[in-house]
C-alpha cells in the first residue's frame, strides 16, 4: 500500500487505523505460511530428484549410471598383488591322468632315423582341461535264483533310486536344479545349455519333475529350519515384492548367520506374518527397517543403521547441516569401537556414546523447528520434513537404533536379510516373473537350503544330489 492510500484511512480515525494494520498482518502471515510450504515443497522435489541408494532406501537398480559414493576408508594400498606377498599358479602334478609321449623320429639336421635310440632326457609340459562330457547309461540287473530246498524264488532288491525301467540319475538331476535354481537360468536356456554340454536333449517336465523332487525332499528341512529360528536370540528379516503370472505378491524372509527361510505371500502386512505362522511365536530380537507391521510383533526390536546413514547423508546433502554427519559418524564410530574391542564396551563408554547420541538429535531439532500452524486444521498428523521426521524416529525408537551397542549379538545393519532377499531381485531381473504360486514356492524352499549351505560352507551341487537321495543336510543352530 502507498502512502497516499494510507493517509485518508489514518485521518478517519484510530479503529479504522488498527483495522488496516490488522489486515496487513494476517495478509503477511498467510503470505508467510504459503511461502513456507512453497518452500517445503521446493526441499520434497529437490530431495525426490536426488535420491538414489547412496541417500535414500532406493534400490542400486534404480540409480543414474554414475560412480556411486562409498563409505569405506581407504586403505592406502595400491591396487593388484601386494609387494612381497606369496603368488599363486597351476602347479604341476605327480600323477597326471593321461600321458602323451611326443617321440623323436629322424634328425632335425641331416634326417638320420632315431626311432631305435633310447630318449636321453624328457621335458614335461601339462594341460589342465575338461574332457568333453557324455552322458553314460548304467544298467542294473538283478539275478533271481529258486531255493533248491524250498522253492522259494528270491530276487536281488535294486538301489532304492533305482525305480523305475528307465530314468535319470540323481546326480543328472541334481545338475538341472542347480542350473536353474541355483544360477538361475531360465528353463529354456537350462536346457539348451544342458543339451550343448552333454548332447541330450532334455524336456520342461524333466526338469520340473527334478525341482519338484527336490522341493519335496527338503520339506524336513524346512521345518527344522522354522523350529531353530524360533529358538534364536536375534533374528533378521525382510520383504519385497515379486510378480506371480503378472500379479504382485510379497517374497518374506526370516534368517541369521547359520539360517534362512523364504516365504511367499499375496499381502505384504501382518496378515502374511501371521500365515508364514514364524515371527507372531518369535520372542527374541527382530533386526528389521523400521516397517510399521513388524512392531504389532511382541518380540523385541533392533533397526537397521545402514537405513540412517543412508537417510542422514540425503539430509545433509538437502539441507547442508552438520549434525547428520556428526551423527552418522557416532554411529560409525560405536561399531567400529565395539569390533575392535574383545571384551565390548564398559558401562562408562556406553553412556557416553548415549549422552553424545542425545545431544546430536537435540542438535537436529533446534535446526528443524516444527512446521508453523496453519490456519486451516487438517484431519491427521502435521506433515513435517523430512529430517524431523527421522529425527523423532531415533529419539522415540532410541534403544532400538542402538540395540547393537546394548547386545553385541545385536549387527549393527539389516544388511543379512537384505543380501538374501536381494537373490530374488536376480531371479527376476534374469528370468522375469514367476509363472505359477507353485514355481515360486519351490523356489523358496530349495533357494533357503541353498543359502543355508553356503553359510555352512557345504558344496552345493553335492548337497542337492543328497537331497535327491533322501540324506539332505540339516542346518543346527
Amino acid at each position: 500500500m502507498k502512502y497516499d492510500d494510507f493517509l485518508p484511512i489514518y485521518n478517519s480515525g484510530p479503529e479504522a487505523t488498527y483495522k488496516l494494520l490488522l489486515s496487513i498482518m494476517e495478509n503477511n502471515l498467510k503470505q508467510n505460511v504459503h511461502l513456507s510450504q512453497l518452500e517445503s515443497r521446493v526441499q520434497d522435489l529437490e530431495a525426490q530428484a536426488n535420491k538414489n541408494s547412496d541417500n535414500s532406501n532406493k534400490p542400486s537398480s534404480s540409480d543414474p549410471f554414475v560412480k556411486p559414493k562409498s563409505r569405506r576408508k581407504k586403505s592406502g594400498k595400491s591396487p593388484g598383488g601386494q609387494k612381497g606377498r606369496e603368488g599363486k599358479t597351476l602347479e604341476m602334478t605327480v600323477n597326471p591322468d593321461h600321458i602323451e609321449r611326443h617321440r623323436v623320429k629322424c634328425c632335425d639336421d641331416c634326417g638320420e632315423s632315431l626311432e631305435g635310440q633310447p630318449a636321453e632326457a624328457i621335458e614335461r609340459r601339462q594341460i589342465y582341461d575338461v574332457p568333453p562330457q557324455k552322458i553314460t547309461v548304467t544298467e542294473h540287473q538283478s539275478e533271481m535264483k529258486t531255493c533248491l530246498k524250498c522253492g522259494n524264488k528270491t530276487r536281488a532288491a535294486f538301489p532304492t533310486e533305482v525305480n523305475r525301467p528307465v530314468q535319470y540319475g540323481t546326480h543328472l538331476k541334481s545338475i538341472l536344479v542347480y542350473l536353474n535354481q541355483y544360477q538361475m537360468i531360465p528353463y529354456k536356456r537350462t536346457l539348451e545349455l544342458f543339451n550343448d554340454f552333454y548332447g541330450h536333449q532334455i524336456s520342461e517336465g524333466t526338469l520340473f519333475n527334478s525341482i519338484a523332487a527336490v522341493h519335496e525332499a527338503l520339506e524336513p528341512v524346512e521345518k527344522t529350519t522354522i523350529e531353530l529360528l524360533l529358538q534364536s536370540p536375534v533374528n533378521y528379516a525382510d520383504e519385497t515384492g515379486a510378480r506371480v503370472n503378472g500379479n504382485l505378491n510379497w517374497m518374506h524372509v526370516v534368517c541369521n548367520d547359520k539360517l534362512t527361510h523364504y516365504a511367499p505371500h499375496a499381502k505384504r502386512g501382518m496378515e502374511a506374518l501371521e500365515d508364514i505362522g514364524i515371527l507372531p511365536q518369535y520372542d527374541g530380537i527382530l533386526v528389521h527397517d523400521f516397517w510399521k507391521p513388524y512392531f504389532k510383533l511382541a518380540c523385541r526390536h533392533g533397526l537397521c543403521n545402514a537405513h540412517h546413514l543412508r537417510e542422514l547423508t540425503g539430509i545433509q546433502e538437502l539441507t547442508e547441516q552438520k549434525w547428520p554427519e556428526e551423527l552418522s559418524e557416532l554411529l560409525v564410530e560405536i561399531k567400529d569401537t565395539i569390533e575392535s574391542s574383545d571384551k565390548g564396551l564398559t558401562d562408562i563408554q556406553v553412556e557416553n556414546f548415549s549422552k553424545r547420541y542425545d545431544l546430536l538429535i537435540e542438535k537436529g531439532y533446534s535446526e528443524n523447528p516444527p512446521p508453523p500452524e496453519t490456519a486451516v486444521k487438517k484431519r491427521g498428523r502435521q506433515k513435517q520434513s523430512k529430517a524431523r521426521n527421522l529425527l523423532d524416529r531415533l529419539k522415540e525408537f532410541k534403544s532400538e537404533a542402538l540395540a547393537f551397542m546394548y547386545d553385541h549379538r545385536v549387527c549393527f545393519d539389516n544388511n543379512l536379510s537384505e543380501r538374501e532377499i536381494r537373490m530374488f531381485k536376480v531371479k527376476l531381473k534374469i528370468s522375469g516373473e514367476f509363472r505359477s504360486e507353485v514355481g515360486i514356492k519351490m523356489f523358496c524352499r530349495i533357494r533357503g537350503y541353498i543359502a543355508m549351505l553356503k553359510k555352512n560352507s557345504l558344496p552345493i551341487l553335492e548337497s542337492v544330489n543328497l537331497a535327491l537321495l533322501n540324506k539332505p543336510f540339516m542346518p543346527q543352530q
